[in-house]
């Protein structure tokens, strides 16, 4: 069975092939390395033993998108393409929605022309804005408060529509709560450009040396410490989420949506006390003062994936923060070839 990733050099899209390969699908990538690197596909194949498929192609693209599914009898596709950044969305939001939007609904045409019916979509649980309580239910309100969750958003209604025009869609919307971790491995992980966006990276690199201290975004929320809590799922269990929801869809049709996290919450003062524990490092931090739009708490609730997909997230805390900090201190400067790798390419 040939399965096609979209995004499937990026840091979710990598861990979901390498986890696609492991179970004997036959693998297509395709990734525009608009924020991943080259040296990922590598890594890949050096875990599993195994090739695949790859094309650089941008979804804006339609004709060498077409020709992806020209070349290839595709049965299924894992859409994870798109930028991601919930800061840098609220600065340029006109290139968020054409991006994120308009390149799935090229997708999904392409798909559809092809006789291509089956997709998990990587969503978000950024689309449920600021719930009144927790833990967060599929059937909450949906109410993203930003442009990169309103794309998410979005497009989920998008797939809604075009499954009430054929029934013969079958997709799952997979809401992913916050993902850190890396393959235990330690050759594939978070590579973020720049500063990194969301917390573990960020606490990976103040603990190497790259960055001077860990900003930590308000320390007056009603939580245990005063700081901002949230469901924290290792990328590998999340990888595994996409193989259980590929497995669903291809039995049956229609839209669902499954909340992808641990049902747990870990404070961030909590989360460094935990890789200070695990790394040996200091971290220094400094509070600062809270984000606009940040809540206090969330965690998902995850038994609609236990049920109907039998996925569970198994690995704790503990093994988040120590693989994250495997890959960064074995790759300082995340994909960037070294001379033994130029040698062995």
């Amino acid at each position: 069975m040939a399965i096609l990733v979209t995004g499937g050099a990026g840091y979710i899209g990598s861990h979901t092939s390498v986890e696609l390969l492991n179970a004997d699908y036959e693998l297509i990538i395709l990734d525009n390395f608009s924020n991943s690197k080259k040296e990922s596909l590598n890594r890949i194949r050096d875990i599993t033993g195994k090739d695949f498929t790859f094309y650089e192609v941008d979804l804006l693209n339609r004709e060498d998108l077409e020709k992806v599914f020209l070349d290839n009898q595709i049965d299924a596709v894992i859409h994870f393409a798109g930028l991601k950044a919930v800061g840098e969305s609220v600065s340029i939001p006109l290139h968020y929605y054409h991006n994120n939007i308009t390149g799935t609904i090229i997708l999904c045409d392409v798909m559809q022309k092809y006789g291509v019916k089956n997709l998990v979509f990587s969503s978000s649980a950024t689309v449920y804005g600021m719930p009144n309580s927790v833990p967060i239910t599929e059937d909450f309100p949906l109410c993203s408060t930003n442009p990169y969750g309103r794309t998410k958003q979005m497009i989920e209604e998008i797939i809604r529509d075009i499954y009430v025009s054929d029934e013969k869609w079958s997709v799952a919307l997979l809401r992913y709560f916050n993902p850190i971790g890396a393959h235990s491995s330690g050759l594939i992980g978070e590579d973020p450009n720049g500063i990194p966006n969301n917390l573990m990276p960020y606490i990976t690199q103040v603990a190497s040396g790259k960055l001077k201290e860990l900003k930590v975004f308000g320390n007056d929320y009603p939580t245990n410490d005063g700081t901002g809590v949230r469901d924290y799922i290792h990328v590998v269990d999340l990888a595994i989420g996409h193989i259980r929801a590929l497995e669903k869809i291809m039995s049956i049709t229609g839209v669902e949506a499954y909340n992808l996290g641990t049902g747990k919450g870990y404070s961030v003062l909590e989360m460094v006390d935990t890789f200070e524990k695990v790394s040996g490092k200091t971290i220094s931090y400094s509070i600062v003062g809270r984000r606009p739009g940040d809540i206090s708490t969330c965690f998902a609730n995850p038994s609609k994936a236990k049920e109907e997909l039998n996925w569970v997230a198994k690995r704790g805390i503990k093994e988040m923060c120590e693989d994250s900090w495997r890959w960064q201190s074995t790759n300082p400067n995340g994909y960037e070839i070294t001379i033994k790798e130029t040698i062995r390419n």
